[in-house]
């Protein structure tokens, strides 16, 4: 889905930009290339720079207004400027910028999570700004992230639904102003003790931290007093495939005694190395081969995708019209 849009704040006859992404998505902490296509108008232009933006749709939680929206900025990259665009000329500026390492995950094997991301364009001419094209972003997991979904979804865990939630989780090395929440159902061994299990990715250049939090809704911790453990692995992640599924069982089995242990008006968080297990206290899918696809291709087939599509469109064509505005 591509925007090619004239540039409002330059007048009739100003130029206009169109961002097309390279095929296929991109990864955390990997690096999103393609290039920006620009046609002069109908007079000479000296273009300030061209900067591409990274866009979220967030909810947020407040005490007194309740639940909401937004759209957050998360990163910026200028890609070119400093040149003259002629009336009528056409030019491309090719980029390849870094992702952060905790950009959300959008997709598992394709299958839309719900998760809306956009990269905006920005053009500045002359002291005038426009934010002109805005394209949808698809972001899928890495390595390490697809495993632990694996594992989850092969232990029979089953996807519920993920959002993106602004604020952050108190003792960890969280840089963005949000995470990234993928809400599960717990399999049948687990169903009497949890009532949901949330799972949040924060991945640095050498390792991914996993935060699990059990049962942050409703029944014994309807007060907010929330079971979260953490627990950090490295992007290789342990040899052989049934080692991550013997690896996240013991977390979820580490997490699940921890609350039955701390009680419901407890919060308390326990983390954990992969390699040297180290611990301390903090305060506080959908599986890809089994559960996680199923879940993905379930809401694929039915109503709730086709909302999450509806939301993504409004999403896009809203921000283009409140630009144009």
């Amino acid at each position: 889905m591509v925007f090619k849009r004239l540039l409002g704040s330059l007048g009739v006859g100003g130029p206009t930009v169109d961002t097309v992404l390279d095929p296929g998505a991109a990864r955390p902490g990997g690096t999103l290339s393609g290039r920006v296509h620009l046609v002069g108008g109908t007079a000479d232009h000296d273009v300030e720079h061209v900067a591409l933006e990274l866009v979220a749709r967030v909810e947020t939680e407040h005490e007194e207004y309740g639940d909401g929206e937004g759209v957050l900025v998360f990163d910026r990259h200028v890609v070119g400027g400093a040149f003259r665009l002629a009336a009528g000329e056409e030019t491309s500026v090719p980029f390849a910028v870094t992702l952060p390492w905790e950009t959300p995950v959008t997709e598992l094997h394709g299958q839309p999570l719900g998760i809306v991301l956009g990269l905006r364009t920005e053009l500045a001419v002359a002291g005038a700004r426009d934010k002109g094209d805005l394209d949808p972003l698809a972001v899928a997991p890495l390595p390490a992230q697809e495993a632990v979904l694996e594992a989850l979804g092969q232990l029979g865990f089953g996807f519920r639904s993920a959002d993106l939630e602004y604020g952050r989780i108190g003792g960890t090395g969280q840089q963005l102003p949000f995470y990234q929440e993928i809400e599960l159902t717990p399999p049948p061994a687990y169903a009497h003790q949890v009532n949901e299990i949330e799972l949040t990715f924060l991945a640095v250049p050498g390792a991914l931290e996993v935060v699990l939090e059990a049962d942050k809704r409703g029944g014994a911790f309807s007060d907010g007093h929330d079971a979260l453990s953490r627990f950090t692995v490295p992007h290789e992640g342990p040899a052989g495939p049934q080692d991550w599924n013997a690896l996240v069982d013991g977390w979820i089995r580490e997490l699940v005694e921890h609350r039955a242990s701390y009680g419901s008006h407890a919060v308390y968080g326990h983390e954990s190395g992969y390699a040297g297990h180290e611990s301390g206290h903090a305060g506080g899918g959908s599986g890809i081969g089994a559960a996680v696809v199923a879940g993905a291709a379930g809401i694929a087939g039915g109503l709730v995708m086709a909302e999450v599509v509806d939301e993504v469109g409004d999403f896009f064509e809203g921000d283009s019209d409140d630009e144009e505005g």
